[in-house]
């Protein structure tokens, strides 16, 4: 059995997660973390796995959380100015689930967009790609997912989303080739169409390394 120190970290993380979790079956989730530890050959009522499958579950609800979300929800407060130039957010860490092998995959994500009369927080852009990364995908999904959203919320004139990912199935197994990198983009509206927004937006990612 976990300790006092143990179990007093446990019920803290629970209490955090509370919300979260009320969208997912945990009892579920920790049945079927035990038949794969039995699956492999483990234990699953050994002192060290005892609470593995409630960590675990936990850890799903967190992990999954995007899924009982609306990423819209973000984008709905915005401010009327007149800029017709690039706003860039760039280098936004995520951390996400690749649905293929339910191995997480990580990185930046870079979001440029040209306004339509609206401004959003900067603070909001990053708001989305939490809320969109939370949830099993791929990652051309999640680029193609918050492009879309800004273009449909915001009206702008163009957007451009450059997610470069590490990929845990990539470089834990199979092929495992660590620091190898998965670069994908979004271009629409003016960015698609026009090369030289494109290019500009692009040296604005990555003329500065």
């Amino acid at each position: 059995m976990p300790d006092q120190q143990e179990q007093g970290s446990l019920e803290g993380e629970t209490t955090e997660n509370d919300s979260t979790a009320s969208h997912v079956d945990l009892p579920r989730i920790e049945r079927a973390v035990r038949e794969i530890l039995a699956a492999v050959g483990e234990d699953p009522d050994r002192e060290g796995l005892l609470e593995t499958p409630a960590r675990v579950a936990r850890m799903y609800a967190e992990l999954f959380s995007g899924l009982h979300e609306d990423a819209r929800v973000h984008l709905k407060k915005f401010f009327t100015e007149k800029y017709d130039e690039v706003v860039l957010v760039r280098d936004i860490s995520f951390n996400s689930m690749c649905e293929h092998h339910m191995l997480p995959f990580s990185g930046k994500t870079h979001i440029g967009y040209v306004p339509n009369g609206r401004v959003v927080g900067l603070s909001k852009l990053a708001r989305v790609v939490d809320v969109v990364s939370r949830r099993p995908q791929v990652q051309e999904r999640m680029t193609e997912t918050i492009a879309n959203l800004l273009i449909e919320e915001l009206d702008v004139k163009g957007v451009a989303v450059v997610i470069e990912a590490s990929h845990s199935c990539m470089t834990i197994r199979g092929i495992r080739k660590p620091g190898s990198l998965c670069v994908t983009s979004a271009m629409k509206g003016i960015f698609r169409s026009n090369l030289s927004s494109r290019s500009e937006v692009m040296n604005l990612i990555y003329g500065g390394r």
